[in-house]
């Protein structure tokens, strides 16, 4: 593997997973745990969605040009970078809608204390893997745009999975309010920035 491609791999794996860096901070916060096995289980989950939608991007750029297949995976992650990017804005705009409408993985990073059905101050294997699916939104786009540029996909979701299971416990530990409040907005922002990033770059 180039260094390129060493290096997008690790970036996809890296932008997937911001999410993570937020949420764990904010289970820090509120002094909610997160065991290794459903840490384990949340990372299994991205892992798992990477390589799905990698399989069925490079299964896809086997019928189409090469070309068309490094803008159709440029479209897709530059699109979901600038989703990201406007998600902040669009929340403080859409105040005047009830949180009962809201779909419920939006909803569930938004507040993801909400994982905690049971108030246990810990988060079991069956919350772990919901959760798991509201994190790995970001990990689809990442795992598309690697089978269609024809990244290795099985290392691009090994690296989705890693990051995802680092960031999370890593933060889950630095969970001091100020951060949380400060870093939630940046992850957000620097995880849009890189996908962008890493698309456009793809062109070139």
């Amino acid at each position: 593997m180039g260094s390129y491609s060493l290096l997008a791999v690790i970036a996809i794996g890296l932008a997937s997973n911001l999410d993570n860096a937020g949420v764990g901070i904010a289970y820090g916060v509120r002094k909610i745990r997160i065991p290794w096995y459903s840490n384990l289980a949340i990372a299994t989950v991205s892992f798992l969605a990477t390589l799905v939608s990698g399989f069925f991007g490079s299964w896809l750029s086997s019928w189409i040009h090469p070309w068309i297949g490094q803008l159709l995976g440029t479209v897709v992650i530059v699109g979901v970078g600038v989703w990201v990017l406007l998600q902040p804005f669009l929340e403080k705009k859409d105040t005047s809608v009830q949180e009962d409408d809201v779909n419920p993985l939006t909803r569930l990073l938004r507040n993801p204390e909400e994982a905690d059905k049971d108030s246990s101050k810990s988060i079991s294997l069956g919350e772990s893997v919901v959760l798991g699916i509201a994190l790995a939104m970001n990990a689809l786009a990442g795992g598309f745009n690697a089978g269609i540029t024809q990244l290795n996909v099985w290392y691009t979701s090994l690296s989705v999975g890693l990051f995802s299971y680092l960031l999370l416990a890593a933060c889950a530990g630095f969970g001091k309010k100020v951060a949380a409040e400060k870093f939630g907005n940046r992850a957000t922002v620097i995880s849009g920035l890189l996908l962008i990033l890493i698309g456009i770059h793809q062109l070139f």
